[in-house]
C-alpha cells in the first residue's frame, strides 16, 4: 500500500500551522504601535532573504535533516552539532512556556484559580498529550496541522474585525499619533521585543524535513513558502491592529493576552470570547505538535550521526518515527515545569521559559547564512530547482544583514544593557541560555565518541555528504 503524501494544501496549511506562533502575537503588541515599523523593516531585510535562502536550499539539498543537514554539509559537524542541540533544547523550554499559559488562559475566561500542584498536573497533560501525538507519523497528523492553520486564521479573522468594530465604536485603546508608529533608538524596550518578532517569522525550514511525505518537494517548497509568508504576515499585522485597538499596551498580559483583547472588546461572557478562548488552547497543542515533528527528526538524524546524545536516535521500528526524541523532549519540559515549586507560584515562569526558547532558536538559525555563503562558494555546480537571486558581494551583504539582526535580538533579550531593575531582570535568562549552551558543549563532545573523523564541511578536501560514496560517508559517521 502506497504511504499518503501531503498535497500542495497541506504543505500550505503546515507552513501557516507551524510558522504562526499565535501565543507570540501579544509579547509583539506590548511594544505598541512601533511593532509595525518593526514588523515591515523585518519583513525585507530578514524574511525576504531568509525564505529565499530555506527555499533553495530546501529544494537542492533534499533530505529529512533540513536545517541540521545544510549546516553540517556547510559548516561541519561541530556546528551542524551545535545547532541540533539548539533547536531540540528550544522546545522543551518552548513547550513548558505555553503549558504555563494554560491555568492563565482558564482563569481568564472562566475565573477559576488553580493552587500551583493543580496547575503544574494541568501543564503536564499539555506536555504528555503532545509528546503522545508525536509518535504518530507526519502524514497520518495532516488533520492537526490543517486543523490548526483554519482555528488560527478564525481567531485572526475575530480579533481583527472585533478590533476594527471596536475602535469605530468606542476609539482605540492606545495613542494613535504619528509619533508613536516610529521607533525611539534611545530606548532599550523595543529593542528587547525585536527578538519576538523574529521568533514570529521562524519554522520555515521545518516543511524541508517533510520531503519524504510531499508529492513534489521541488515544485510545493517554494509555492508554499510564497503563499505562506505572504499569508503569514497579514494575520500578523491584523492580530497587531486587533490588539492595539483594545488593549492598552500596559495592560496587555503577555500569556493571555489574544484572549484578553477579545474580552476586552466584546466581554468576558460573551459566546464569541469563550470560543476564542477554548480554540486558542487547543491552537496551542496543534502549534507544538506541527513543530515537533520537524524538530525530533533532526534530532534523531543527528543523533544517529553521533552529533546528539544516543537516547535522541531511538526510532520506533513500526512507525518509523522518532519516539526518542520526542520522550527526551516530553521528560525535559516536565522537569522544567516543576521549577515551579521552588520558584514559587509569582514567579515570571512563562516569560523566562519563553524568552529562552526563542534566544535558542534563534541561535540555531544564525549558522545557517554563512554556511549559505559556503555552500554557494564550494558547490555551485549542484543543480538547483529555484536559486535565490543574489550573487556576489549582494549575496554576502544578504546573508549578512539577517545573520546581524540574530545576533543583536538575542543580545538584546538576555544581556543587561543597563543597570536598571528591567534590565537586571534578564540575568536568570542569561545564566539559563549560558548554562545550557554550556551543556550543549559537553553532549557535543560525548556524542562523538567512537567517531573516527569529523566531517569539516564542504571545500574542505572531502566529497560532499550528498553526493559522496556510501562507504566513505558510513567512514565519516562511524
Amino acid at each position: 500500500m502506497s504511504e499518503k503524501k501531503f498535497s500542495l494544501k497541506d504543505v500550505v496549511l503546515s507552513v501557516i500551522c507551524v510558522t504562526f506562533t499565535i501565543e507570540a502575537v501579544a509579547p509583539a503588541a506590548a511594544m505598541g504601535n512601533v511593532q509595525f515599523f518593526w514588523w515591515i523593516f523585518l519583513i525585507i531585510t530578514f524574511l525576504l532573504p531568509y525564505g529565499l535562502v530555506v527555499a533553495e536550499l530546501g529544494t537542492t539539498y533534499d533530505s529529512d535533516g533540513g536545517l541540521y543537514d545544510w549546516v553540517r554539509e556547510g559548516l561541519g559537524d561541530a556546528w551542524a552539532a551545535r545547532i541540533s542541540w539548539y533547536y531540540w533544547v528550544n522546545f522543551p523550554l518552548w513547550m513548558a512556556s505555553l503549558a504555563c499559559m494554560f491555568p492563565s488562559i482558564i482563569n481568564a475566561l472562566w475565573g477559576v484559580e488553580f493552587s500551583l500542584p493543580v496547575a503544574i498536573i494541568i501543564e503536564l497533560a499539555f506536555v504528555w498529550g503532545v509528546t503522545i501525538l508525536a509518535f504518530s507519523p507526519i502524514s497520518e497528523a495532516e488533520w492537526i496541522m490543517n486543523g490548526g492553520a483554519a482555528i488560527k486564521m478564525f481567531i485572526t479573522a475575530v480579533v481583527a474585525i472585533a478590533g476594527i468594530w471596536f475602535a469605530a465604536t468606542h476609539g482605540f485603546a492606545n495613542d494613535m499619533s504619528i509619533s508613536t508608529f516610529l521607533p525611539n533608538l534611545s530606548s532599550l524596550d523595543s529593542l528587547t521585543y525585536l527578538s519576538i518578532i523574529l521568533f514570529n517569522f521562524m519554522g520555515f525550514e521545518v516543511i524541508a524535513t517533510f520531503t519524504s511525505s510531499m508529492d513534489n518537494p521541488a515544485r510545493d517548497i517554494p509555492k508554499a513558502l510564497v503563499v505562506g509568508g505572504i499569508t503569514i504576515v497579514a494575520i500578523y499585522l491584523l492580530c497587531g491592529i486587533g490588539l492595539g485597538a483594545a488593549v492598552p499596551v500596559e495592560e496587555l498580559s503577555l500569556d493571555s493576552g489574544m484572549v484578553d483583547a477579545v474580552a476586552a472588546m466584546l466581554g468576558g461572557t460573551h459566546p464569541l470570547t469563550m470560543i476564542v478562548g477554548v480554540v486558542f488552547l487547543i491552537t496551542l497543542f496543534a502549534n507544538m505538535t506541527s513543530w515537533s515533528f520537524g524538530i525530533n527528526v533532526v534530532a534523531s538524524y543527528a543523533a544517529k550521526q553521533k552529533n546528539m546524545p544516543r537516547p535522541f536516535a531511538y526510532t520506533n521500528e513500526k512507525t518509523e518515527m522518532p519516539n526518542g526524541s520526542a520522550i527526551m523532549t516530553g521528560v525535559v519540559a516536565s522537569l522544567v515545569l516543576l521549577l515551579q515549586i521552588p520558584l514559587g507560584e509569582d514567579s515570571p515562569v512563562f516569560w523566562i521559559f519563553f524568552s529562552m526558547n526563542v534566544v535558542f532558536l534563534l541561535m540555531s538559525y544564525t549558522p545557517m547564512f554563512p554556511a549559505m555563503l559556503q555552500l554557494r562558494k564550494h558547490d555551485a555546480d549542484r543543480p538547483r530547482v529555484f536559486r535565490a537571486p543574489f550573487e556576489g558581494k549582494l549575496l554576502t551583504v544578504m546573508l549578512a544583514i539577517p545573520a546581524i539582526e540574530l545576533v543583536l535580538s538575542i543580545i538584546a533579550t538576555i544581556v543587561p544593557l543597563n543597570g536598571s531593575e528591567a534590565e537586571m531582570e534578564k540575568l536568570p535568562m542569561l545564566i539559563g541560555v549560558v548554562a545550557l549552551t554550556a551543556v550543549g558543549e559537553v553532549m557535543r563532545i560525548i556524542s562523538k565518541r567512537g567517531r573516527e573523523q569529523d566531517y569539516p564541511g564542504i571545500g574542505r578536501g572531502v566529497p560532499s555528504m550528498f553526493d559522496a560514496p556510501a562507504e566513505d560517508v558510513a567512514e565519516l559517521e562511524e
